[in-house]
């Protein structure tokens, strides 16, 4: 697995998404930028869901989780360039932090999968 094409595609993928959020419905760039957006989600899941599923599903087992793995494009941030919000990623639940809020996200640069309980507990769990 090529790390740096993967963090690349990573955050262009995060970056296309940042973009979209930044439109409004009415604006005539919105359906291009979603578009595009889907195309780079499919064209990342391809490339790299069956080893970042892997990673996932290695993640959710060792925090004892019931929670489905998801797609990875699903455990995105808003921004590649910044610590993932406690509402950032996924949620899951898990017998490590029982009646908490903790979420899973997949972060770039370099790409690893984050654990944020809270607005206390940041944690990786995972990096490629």
């Amino acid at each position: 697995m090529n790390t740096e094409e993967l963090n690349r595609a990573l955050v262009a993928l995060i970056e296309k998404k940042a973009e979209l959020h930044t439109l409004t419905y009415d604006d005539a760039r919105y359906d291009d930028v979603e578009e595009a957006l889907h195309d780079l989600e499919d064209d990342f899941n391809d490339e790299y869901g069956d080893f970042l599923e892997t990673a996932l599903d290695k993640v959710h087992t060792d925090l004892k989780s019931d929670t489905d793995v998801l797609l990875p494009t699903a455990y995105l941030p808003s921004d590649p360039n910044s610590t993932p919000s406690p509402k950032e990623g996924v949620w899951v639940d898990s017998e490590k932090y029982p009646g908490k809020e903790a979420r899973i996200t997949l972060i770039p640069n370099p790409v690893r999968i984050m654990l944020t309980v809270g607005k206390q507990v940041q944690q990786e769990l995972w990096k490629a």
